[in-house]
């Protein structure tokens, strides 16, 4: 199956870098580009992409209302969007995650990155990078349990197991990973972290990571 990939950057020389990257690879094609915001959106419900790169800061429209409009909690058929950011630390990351973008990526991070964050965010399992997203969301909620800011109670809790999936998934781990950690089969993972994310009301892992480090799940590394 070809991944299809809508560009948004208003630097052409940036989505032409972009492009050249991804469209090396066979199972990837860049279907539509857009300069700002608005066309962006546009273009999004035009061709359907499976996956939109979406820089943060636009003309007319910036990639954090990009991001709502496209993959926000009440988009019918939402759009998994990878946000683009210059900065390690930039202020618009975080609201873009809760907005529901599948995960981010640096500019600087190279071309493997950027294949794996289009892939990941295909196949349902974002792009958390524990030298890049898990850095960036203990920065902005806080450093460790009970120190992050606070949040609405959950109407349905988690129970002990899903705490402790949620804790593993805002480290960055796959399913893969925490199988093995706590032995059980990935199966039962996939099956944790889907009602984990039901009960958080959240649309992906990145969300999952975001409330993880709000609610203190997660341990400081």
């Amino acid at each position: 199956m070809t991944i299809r990939v809508l560009i948004a950057d208003d630097q052409e020389m940036v989505r032409r870098g972009l492009r050249r990257i991804l469209e090396s690879q066979p199972d990837i094609a860049v279907v539509c580009e857009a300069a700002d915001g608005v066309t962006a959106v546009e273009m999004a419900r035009r061709f359907q992409p499976d996956v939109a790169l979406v820089d943060i800061r636009m003309p007319r429209m910036d990639g954090l209302e990009v991001t709502r409009l496209l993959a926000g909690p009440d988009v019918a058929a939402p759009v998994r969007v990878v946000v683009v950011t210059t900065f390690d630390l930039d202020e618009y990351v975080y609201p873009a995650l809760r907005h529901g973008a599948s995960g981010f990526l640096l500019k600087r991070s190279g071309p493997a990155l950027l294949i794996e964050a289009v892939r990941a965010a295909v196949a349902g399992d974002s792009l958390i990078s524990p030298s890049v997203t898990v850095r960036l969301l203990k920065h902005v909620t806080g450093p460790g349990p009970g120190q992050g800011p606070l949040t609405e109670p959950l109407t349905e809790p988690l129970t002990e197991r899903e705490i402790e999936i949620a804790g593993q998934v805002a480290e960055g781990k796959t399913n893969a990973d925490i199988a093995a950690e706590l032995f059980i089969s990935p199966g039962t993972v996939k099956t944790h972290v889907a009602s984990v994310q039901r009960k958080l009301g959240v649309r992906n892992r990145v969300g999952i990571a975001v409330r993880a480090w709000e609610m203190g799940y997660a341990r400081p590394r």
